[in-house]
């Protein structure tokens, strides 16, 4: 039997920590559920899982749908889509059966890329190489989860760019069933009747659209600001997470709009963290004037996450006293009191 081999591509960078991966998770698991209730499927559809953050690594190897288990996906800091890029290209050699005379090989591969992000990695390199050689070996349908996605990019290596622009859990579901229909659509097409042209299943357009991008830039995504911070007794990393809140703010003869964050979560990253991040400081700042709330430390359940040393390293605290810094391990010392209105600077991840 040829096989139809999927490739999902998945950007487990900052900004997906919390709901989002979570919904990833779990939609990964019910688009191999239902796989495996379909003939078709069962027979032909092998799949991979990328995972890409700062460090792009296949997570789970080219398996047949009844023998896969979906990986608990990491964390990482940083947007490596050309290292992700690079590695899919790789595994494609690696792993796709292709044609001889004497046998005929694996059905045209489907890639599904998902990301939130933009590239923090060198990615013309990869966009050309996959332009050259690959364009034509696999069927790459890319999808935008917000609107902070790089679609520029996107678009220079498939004419298939979705965005997903809410992503509240009944239209990832719906998105999520989308993409099952797809496989199941196509694992039945070369079932019934052999193509290596995509047939993917009708597409909500309330749901998902094709986006003509934005000339806007920014170095961090708008939506989100994501703080790296680690545990004083332990030394494992969390997230803080925070969400843009705009608010107009009346004055006597006008009103303006007011951008702040809003605490979301704090969540607990396992050490990988820093395994699946890049080694770039991108020197991002926020003002903590512009934050709103803190939370208590995942680990170790310190009433506070947010401590910040000279070194600016952000750790957790349970009070006033003296500490040793988890990122440089020198003592520091924590008072109460001060001025809680005058803001100041803190490092923030790209999200």
């Amino acid at each position: 039997m040829r096989r139809l081999p999927v490739y999902f591509v998945l950007d487990i960078s900052e900004s997906m920590v919390g709901e989002n991966i979570k919904k990833l998770e779990e939609g990964l698991n019910n688009i191999i559920r239902t796989l495996r209730q379909d003939p078709h499927a069962l027979e032909t559809v092998y799949v991979s899982v990328i995972a890409f953050a700062g460090k792009a690594r296949t997570i789970v190897p080219l398996i047949e749908v009844a023998s896969f288990y979906s990986p608990k996906l990491p964390i990482g800091g940083g947007t490596s889509l050309g290292g992700a890029l690079y590695l899919l290209m790789s595994e494609l050699d690696r792993t796709v059966v292709k044609t001889t005379y004497e046998h005929k090989g694996d059905w045209k591969p489907i890639v599904y890329l998902i990301t939130d992000g933009k590239p923090t990695d060198s990615i013309n390199g990869a966009i050309t190489k996959w332009k050259s050689e690959y364009v034509s070996k696999a069927t790459l349908v890319a999808i935008a989860l917000g609107t902070f996605a790089d679609i520029s990019v996107l678009k220079q290596l498939t004419d298939y760019v979705f965005i997903l622009e809410n992503t509240r859990e009944e239209d990832f579901k719906k998105f999520i069933e989308w993409v099952t229909n797809s496989v199941k659509s196509q694992s039945k097409s070369v079932s019934d009747e052999p193509t290596d042209s995509a047939n993917l299943a009708k597409i909500d357009e309330t749901l998902l659209s094709l986006s003509k991008g934005s000339d806007e830039t920014h170095l961090a995504d708008p939506n989100y600001v994501i703080l790296t911070g680690r545990c004083q007794n332990n030394g494992l990393p969390y997230l803080m997470k925070y969400v843009r809140d705009i608010k107009e703010l009346k004055l006597q003869d006008f009103a303006v709009d007011v951008t702040q964050y809003v605490i979301s979560g704090c969540y607990p990253v396992e050490g990988d963290y820093f395994d699946w991040s890049d080694d770039v400081s991108t020197q991002l700042k926020v003002n903590t004037s512009e934050l709103l709330g803190t939370a208590g430390c995942p680990h170790c359940g310190n009433i506070s996450a947010f401590g910040m040393c000279s070194c600016g390293g952000i750790m957790c605290l349970n009070g006033p006293g003296d500490v040793v810094c988890p990122w440089c391990e020198k003592e520091v010392t924590f008072s109460s009191g001060g001025d809680s209105r005058e803001g100041f600077d803190v490092n923030r991840a790209r999200g």
